[in-house]
């Protein structure tokens, strides 16, 4: 195994590819175990459950790995993981169809907005369009985009709190996220 810490995801991955070495892909999965676990746990809303997961995906990687060509390894383990728990959900309510898109999870953009905030003036302004949007929203997405971001709750957990069905809930999130970023990008240009 490496134990260089400097060594990049890109080095890792060659090794691994060149060795066919486990403990190279497990030091490369160790880096974004946090990553994962958060994902897991987000959409299957139970440790042990996210924790079965993370092995899971770790045994899916060791063939993906070989097989893909990656450029960004953690962006395409976030997506690994992500589509891994949605399969699991899809399996366990047989009756669900869920569309796997990359609209579906958190959008960086939204998620990193201080590093590209430069002042407080400009995070005030950012915070109240945000606001203003979340009010433009029909009752049912604002609760439920509310409940997931602000409020740190799973699906199931909105589901059991709403009383919405689960795809409701789901629908409703991903078209208030995708209305949130419309009306963020109208105000944003009427301010140019």
């Amino acid at each position: 195994m490496t134990e260089n810490i400097q060594i990049t995801d890109l080095q890792l991955l060659a090794q691994y590819k060149q060795s066919k070495n486990q403990d190279d892909l497990a030091l490369l999965y160790m880096r974004y175990k946090g990553l994962i676990f958060g994902v897991c746990y987000k959409y299957l809303c139970n440790t042990e459950a996210a924790n079965d997961a993370m092995m899971d995906i770790y045994t899916e990687l060791v063939p993906k790995c070989l097989k893909h060509d990656i450029e960004n390894f953690a962006p395409w383990l976030h997506t690994l993981a992500r589509n891994h728990c949605l399969m699991k959900l899809r399996k366990q309510k047989g009756k669900n169809n869920i569309t796997l898109d990359e609209s579906f999870m958190q959008n960086e953009a939204l998620l990193h907005l201080d590093g590209e905030m430069e002042n407080s003036k400009q995070k005030e302004a950012t915070f109240n369009a945000l606001e203003n949007c979340l009010d433009k929203l029909d009752i049912a997405q604002k609760q439920s985009v509310t409940l997931f971001y602000l409020e740190d709750k799973c699906y199931q957990q909105i589901a059991a709190i709403t009383g919405l069905e689960w795809n409701k809930v789901r629908s409703y999130i991903q078209n208030g996220r995708r209305n949130l970023k419309i009306c963020l990008d109208k105000q944003q240009n009427a301010a140019k």
